[in-house]
């Protein structure tokens, strides 16, 4: 088996967290297409949390502060 060189963002939580969804979306396809409904289901709720995770990390933190009830 060929390991192949992944070449990941870092430093950047949000762009981690893109990265990774990204993965996990194709991986949920290669499971689903492969006829693992369980780990194609896993892998999907693994990128929406990543997704939500990036998006979290792309928002102004100034405005996320004005939003926070006090």
């Amino acid at each position: 088996m060929k390991k192949t060189e992944l070449s990941a963002p870092s430093g950047d939580p949000a762009a981690v967290a893109a990265y990774v969804a990204s993965l996990a979306g194709e991986l949920a396809q290669l499971a689903r297409v492969s006829g693992l409904p369980t780990l194609a289901y896993l892998l999907e709720m693994a990128k929406l949390e990543a997704r939500n995770t990036a998006a979290a990390g792309q928002e102004d933190p100034a405005k996320a502060e004005r939003e926070t009830p006090a």
